[in-house]
């Protein structure tokens, strides 16, 4: 029986690491369902087997790249400088703008995996899930320590803003965004 190569091991994670950047642009440029595995590894250039031992199928390759972009988005949230609540509420937001501003925007890619996985039960969506608990969760915790009689509403409020501003700049253009940003984080907090 051969062995499977460890993550630890350089051929295995640069094989693995261009298979999870080939499928990033491919799914994100064309849509998850749209794009086959056999493209995933022609772009990545390894075979078949070395895909299937990575991934053993497009679904787990499709959690891999969500859980990717899930590691990224909380890094650089991680990295924001420390700020009071409120300020760092409008930094976390602020990077929507950035975001859609960035250039190539298609719309949000958790948004864009969960219309093409309509099962909750799925793991993708699950991914997904973990993603959105995450960001809720964060706001939330910002919210309860900025004195918000109901942070969980608040930042309820906040992540369904984010969705629409995220699919907008999408639908309708991203020059907007950053000041819909402002506007309606300075509406929401300044509510009470």
């Amino acid at each position: 029986m051969r062995q499977k190569k460890s993550e630890n091991q350089p051929e295995a994670s640069s094989a693995r690491r261009r298979l999870l950047d080939a499928a990033t642009r491919l799914f994100y440029e064309g849509g998850i369902h749209a794009v086959g595995i056999d493209r995933i590894i022609a772009e990545a250039g390894v075979a078949k087997a070395t895909f299937y031992n990575h991934f053993p199928s497009k679904d787990d390759l499709v959690v891999a790249y969500l859980e990717e972009i899930d590691r990224l988005g909380r890094a650089a949230v991680a990295a924001l400088p420390k700020q009071p609540p409120r300020k760092a509420i409008s930094a976390i937001m602020g990077r929507i703008s950035e975001a859609v501003t960035a250039g190539g925007w298609r719309g949000c890619p958790f948004l864009n995996a969960a219309a093409e996985y309509p099962d909750p039960a799925s793991p993708v969506r699950q991914a997904i899930d973990a993603r959105r608990a995450w960001y809720h969760d964060s706001l939330e915790n910002l919210l309860a320590e900025d004195g918000d009689p109901a942070p969980s509403v608040a930042a309820s409020l906040l992540v369904a803003l984010s969705d629409g501003l995220l699919q907008s700049a999408y639908l309708d253009g991203a020059e907007s965004v950053p000041a819909l940003v402002r506007e309606a984080v300075a509406r929401l907090l300044d509510r009470r």
